[in-house]
């Protein structure tokens, strides 16, 4: 309900990230951050409710295992990484082709994600490569 709540949210699911070494990251994350808002107000002269929702998404980069040298516990969060992002990439691809049915349930990622992408939904997205 205020600035501090959501800044202590943010420290406290940044503290719980998983980040391990691979071969080609010393800080590699092993799991995708949504920091997913939502605003409630009442305009002041009509009475109107008002009702939003915005979701910061970090994505944890793919992942070539046989470059990464991911073994364990590694290795399942990789595969788990790679098959969310390839089921989000299902979801824009069924979307810009004009799709009746978009596959949101395939992943966990993708069915939170469904209200940013779906409906009324907008999306922005930054990229960062590291080649």
């Amino acid at each position: 309900t205020t600035v501090d709540e959501a800044q202590d949210l943010v420290r406290r699911a940044a503290a719980a990230r998983k980040v391990e070494a691979t071969r080609m990251n010393a800080t590699s994350s092993r799991s995708h951050t949504l920091f997913m808002l939502y605003i409630t107000g009442v305009h002041a002269d009509s009475g109107q409710k008002l009702e939003g929702f915005l979701c910061l998404v970090d994505l944890a980069g793919s992942e070539r295992v046989d470059k990464s040298g991911a073994e364990g516990a590694r290795l399942k969060e990789a595969c788990a990484i790679n098959k969310s992002l390839s089921s989000l990439s299902d979801v824009f691809s069924a979307i810009s082709k004009g799709q009746k049915h978009i596959p949101y349930r395939n992943s966990k990622l993708t069915h939170l994600l469904a209200p940013c992408l779906g409906g009324d939904g907008k999306a922005l997205m930054f990229v960062n490569l590291n080649g």
